[in-house]
């Protein structure tokens, strides 16, 4: 059985959280019920069902992020925070 596809919010409103050298401020929540992206007061709250062992959970945020601003994961880059909560990430327009 497929699982759901998330609502995601806009493209537009998660760059507006990112400031002008386009650095996103993420904070995960590894191991969630269900994978899900929400805007907080200037963080990306991003809940991702896969735990964080050997980075899996890195590569799901990365994932959904992408898949949130319609773009290849290609284009972000992980700036900081690849063993803790709070992450950086650099958008690459």
């Amino acid at each position: 059985m497929a699982r759901p596809k998330s609502d995601l919010p806009s493209a537009a409103a998660i760059r507006a959280l990112a400031d002008p050298q386009g650095r996103l401020a993420v904070r995960v929540i590894p191991g969630a019920r269900s994978d899900s992206l929400e805007l907080g007061s200037g963080v990306v709250l991003v809940k991702v069902r896969t735990m964080p062992h050997g980075g899996k959970a890195n590569e799901a945020v990365l994932i959904l992020l992408a898949e949130a601003l319609g773009t290849a994961k290609s284009r972000l880059q992980l700036l900081r925070g690849a063993t803790g909560s709070e992450k950086m990430f650099l958008i690459d327009a």
